[in-house]
């Protein structure tokens, strides 16, 4: 059991991160953030990773692409293989565990205009750990955007049409680990939902909150925005200014700056132990909008955290259970997150087959 809880979750928060880092990660021993010797004891493991044989994790993908060389198995699977070939397959790579990893990205939203990016990162990281990885989109609806209009409407359906889409690429490529990436409100639910439902092998990573934006000396979000609108209709503010809000609110990729449904959904999934420590506090961007090297860290700690998984054979029911859940519920309730974080939960939870109510959140 990952999340070391006791009575009161609150007081063993600590406890479940240093677990989960302990013992997925093999850096540090306490619950402190990773030092920079630590990291670098990761990229040795990594390193010293690649170079060993990692077929004995390839538990589910070798009926995609062949078991043995001379088997009827391996002969039957030539033609999938053939096509494999044609988006750089290698020889090596068929013998490899085939990792998926769902990128929730558009550049409709700033939530997770820079997800694909990341995704590419957590290739790089399979390739190194040696194992061999596949990419696929989702679709993605920003609250923030389409609110007050009927384009609403589409908003909670597609955390389900997002945890669906997952689904239908990780298991119809019968890959054998997962990691799922999440942006914006409905995506970070809809990317863990997946990894339940079928207890699967897998981690989550959060792309991260946006930086603040700045007008006049002031620190802004997209929140300034809203606020914006009622004082111009209050008679306030000018058009003029009106406008000079709405420029400077949000400077760059990553999710509202705020505890919103966002930054409270992905604190709650690292506290469950489904993503590697700190992941949630990292911002997306640096100021010059460039991948964050600690996002950037985050890729190459939650890919190292599946690999350890699949050694271990370590599923998402065995991590995410009551005692988890309920880990989630009082970190929510003690940074005062967002009420949306009860709807979602409560739908982890009917995908983890774990018994949770709305009176657990009282």
């Amino acid at each position: 059991m990952w999340c070391f809880i006791s009575s009161s979750p609150c007081a063993t928060l600590t406890q479940s991160r240093s677990a989960f880092t302990a013992s997925q990660l093999s850096t540090t021993s306490t619950a402190a953030k990773p030092s920079q010797s630590s990291k670098a004891t990761l990229h040795m493991n990594a390193d010293k990773a690649s170079t060993s044989d990692k077929s004995a994790l390839k538990n589910r993908s070798k009926e995609l692409t062949g078991d043995a060389k001379g088997t009827n198995q391996w002969i039957k699977r030539t033609a999938a293989r053939a096509m494999l070939r044609a988006v750089n397959f290698k020889d090596e790579d068929f013998f490899k565990p085939l990792i998926s990893i769902a990128c929730t990205y558009t550049n409709a939203t700033p939530c997770n205009s820079h997800i694909g990016e990341l995704g590419e990162e957590l290739q790089k990281s399979a390739d190194q750990l040696g194992c061999k990885a596949f990419t696929y989109g989702t679709p993605v609806i920003s609250d923030g955007e389409t609110m007050g209009t009927s384009g609403m409407r589409y908003s909670l359906v597609s955390r389900d049409l997002i945890a669906d889409s997952i689904e239908t690429m990780h298991e119809g490529y019968l890959a054998d680990g997962m990691v799922t990436l999440g942006g914006c409100d409905k995506s970070i639910p809809g990317a863990l939902m997946p990894i339940l439902r079928n207890n699967s092998i897998g981690v989550f990573l959060y792309g991260g909150s946006i930086l603040p934006g700045h007008l006049n000396g002031k620190d802004m979000t997209v929140v300034s925005s809203f606020e914006a609108i009622g004082a111009r209709g209050a008679g306030k503010i000018t058009d003029a200014e009106l406008e000079a809000v709405e420029k400077n609110s949000c400077p760059g990729p990553g999710a509202c700056g705020g505890m919103f449904t966002a930054n409270t959904m992905s604190s709650i999934i690292e506290a469950m132990g489904m993503s590697v420590p700190y992941s949630a506090a990292h911002t997306a961007v640096d100021k010059n909008n460039k991948i964050s090297e600690d996002k950037l860290e985050d890729c190459r700690r939650s890919m190292q955290a599946l690999l350890t998984c699949m050694e271990k054979g370590i599923t998402s029911r065995d991590i995410c259970t009551k005692k988890a859940f309920e880990n989630g519920i009082t970190i929510c309730m003690a940074l005062g997150g967002s009420t949306n974080a009860v709807l979602h939960l409560l739908a982890l939870a009917h995908e983890a087959e774990v018994d949770l109510t709305i009176d657990d959140f009282n």
